[in-house]
């Protein structure tokens, strides 16, 4: 890698934000080999941007904010192979003549592909991606449950949707996640999104959280719920060991998905 050592912090950081367009992600380590600083000269930087909202900040580095509120179908086709891999570690929780509740998401419509047929499932769901995903595998009964589509998440939001889910009980549900952080629990991007989310969980009797390292550690907008009502949680092999430590202190399960 070039190195850009002589380079002013405020070059530097419109350096950072350029690569965040093209990458939608940065780590610290990555960044300050690249421009030959300190980690401390990074983080910094990224703090600076981030508390200018020019970029969100994640365990090791950060996020761009375009990337956190890209359309569905522009997010389901980011990081396909690992979402694959967490899919399929998160459906071995998955039990026979279950009822569950997945919510929007393109990790969540990676689980909707990996589920297994003909375990004579229940599922309801707010998101039409998922339900017709689903329609043509055999042993699955599907409910799609109403209201407004927001087009951007690709999900019904609102109080029709939120009453709806209020009547059902489910064993297992996937809320779909923004972030998530020890302390502070679960996160989405808008308020609508994260009541959708909380009433999944207020409605199930387990909930598992399927996310890729990045959101580790980190929060976002909305707070959904404490770390207490999370069950489950599906990471990559590699996620950092100290924060999947830190959750199951809290008494959160945690699965590794390992390459197979």
């Amino acid at each position: 890698m070039t190195t850009n050592n002589d380079a002013l912090p405020g070059e530097r950081q419109q350096k950072i934000l350029a690569l965040l367009g093209e990458h939608g992600r940065v780590l610290a380590t990555d960044l300050a080999a690249r421009f030959g600083v300190s980690e401390d000269s990074v983080r910094r930087d990224l703090r600076e941007l981030a508390a200018r909202g020019m970029c969100r900040r994640v365990y090791g580095g950060a996020l761009s904010l375009v990337l956190d509120f890209a359309p569905l179908a522009q997010r389901q086709e980011r990081q396909v192979d690992i979402k694959q891999l967490l899919a399929r570690r998160a459906v071995q929780l998955v039990r026979p003549r279950q009822v569950l509740m997945i919510d929007a998401g393109s990790t969540n419509s990676a689980v909707a592909d990996a589920l297994p047929e003909n375990l004579d499932l229940t599922v309801f769901t707010n998101a039409p991606d998922i339900a017709q995903r689903l329609i043509e595998k055999n042993g699955f009964e599907i409910y799609l449950i109403g209201g407004r589509i927001d087009r951007r998440v690709g999900e019904a939001v609102g109080a029709q949707t939120v009453d709806e889910i209020r009547r059902l009980r489910a064993d297992l549900c996937f809320p779909g996640a923004c972030a998530i952080d020890v302390e502070s629990g679960l996160w989405s991007m808008a308020s609508e999104e994260a009541l959708i989310k909380r009433t999944m969980i207020e409605c199930s009797g387990e909930s598992v959280i399927v996310v890729s390292k990045e959101k580790l550690g980190t929060t976002a907008v909305t707070h959904v719920a404490p770390v207490g009502e999370i069950d489950h949680l599906v990471v990559e092999q590699d996620a950092d060991a100290e924060l999947c430590k830190a959750f199951e202190q809290h008494g959160v399960a945690v699965h590794r998905a390992e390459p197979q």
